[in-house]
């Protein structure tokens, strides 16, 4: 344990030494502000640490207006959803905002992909960063291994259950609610085959691309949406990251299926949109530039990434 912590240490002074580019005023400044959705298990802030980690500073230095959504750690993505447009609403109510340009991680994906459908008044675009879109290996072997109804499945529950409402409890929302079995059936194929059966835009029907811009009509008024996908193709990035052997170990669910993935999704997966890159040579906790910022010094930063989708949509209007 003092070796791995000692490496990390290395590495994340090795990380701050690297020369930040220099900022570059207004390139990252949108028309609407932008709201990063994190995904299962996951947090705003916890214990000092971010869960985007140094992506919201990063643009933000360059001009972007940035918030990052508090939901539900464990839950579906309707659950998850509607927390969203509830944080929406409140942003909007102290700031003045009009519409959001949300961008979700993993969960995050279909989260933010449900706010939009329900409210798409409030969202101008929806990016997806490494997200469930079409499913998780993963999740459907975890399902296999604990059909519902079972003792293991009520394990699998009530460890994950603990751990969130740890999580939760550590940073300050112990009142959101908290369901890992419907997080876990919300991310199966048959779960978000369901889901997109019921909010396909931006969906592809195939491995390819999905719709660029995808036209809510909602009480004779059309509101248009814009979806951008990108995602990750590597498991073990950086020998480093202690993270990198648990995120090699939940790959082998894809063992002799022969998808490309991120460890947790398949790049198949990923893809919703116009898709920028679904084959960056990150992990899926990479995308979030964690741990502690180690990540593959031989692909492009996750903040850089994060800094030219704010670029694009800038350009885009948006």
């Amino acid at each position: 344990m003092k070796k791995i912590l000692s490496l990390s240490a290395i590495a994340l002074a090795s990380s701050l030494m690297v020369a930040a580019p220099a900022a570059n005023a207004g390139y990252t400044t949108t028309k609407y502000p932008i709201l990063l959705v994190h995904g299962i298990l996951g947090f705003k802030n916890f214990m000092g640490a971010d869960y985007f980690y140094q992506i919201p500073s990063s643009l933000s230095s360059e001009g972007a207006k940035v918030h990052v959504a508090t939901v539900s750690a464990v839950g579906s993505n309707e659950l998850r959803g509607e927390q969203l447009l509830q944080e929406m609403l409140s942003l909007k109510a102290i700031y003045g905002y009009s519409k959001f340009n949300l961008i979700g991680h993993s969960q995050g994906s279909p989260t933010a992909r449900y706010a939009a459908a329900v409210r798409p008044d409030l969202v101008s675009s929806v990016t997806s960063v490494d997200g469930v879109n079409k499913g998780s290996r993963v999740a459907d072997v975890v399902r296999k291994v604990a059909p519902a109804g079972t003792v293991t499945s009520a394990v699998f529950a009530s460890v994950a259950d603990g751990l969130a409402a740890f999580l939760t409890f550590a940073y300050g929302t112990p009142n959101l609610d908290q369901n890992s079995l419907n997080a876990l059936d919300s991310l199966t194929t048959n779960g978000l085959t369901a889901f997109n059966n019921k909010y396909p835009a931006g969906v592809p029907s195939g491995c390819g691309e999905g719709a660029y811009t995808y036209n809510y009509v909602k009480n004779g008024t059309t509101y248009p949406v814009k979806y951008y996908s990108w995602g990750g193709a590597r498991q073990l990035t950086n020998v480093l990251d202690p993270l990198d052997a648990g995120i090699k170990l939940l790959s082998l669910a894809f063992a002799f299926s022969g998808d490309a993935n991120d460890g947790l999704v398949s790049t198949c997966s990923q893809r919703l949109g116009q898709v920028i890159r679904a084959d960056y040579a990150n992990n899926h906790l990479d995308a979030v530039n964690g741990f502690f910022g180690i990540v593959n010094l031989f692909e492009s930063n996750p903040k850089s990434i994060y800094r030219t989708q704010a670029n694009r949509l800038q350009a885009a209007g948006l």
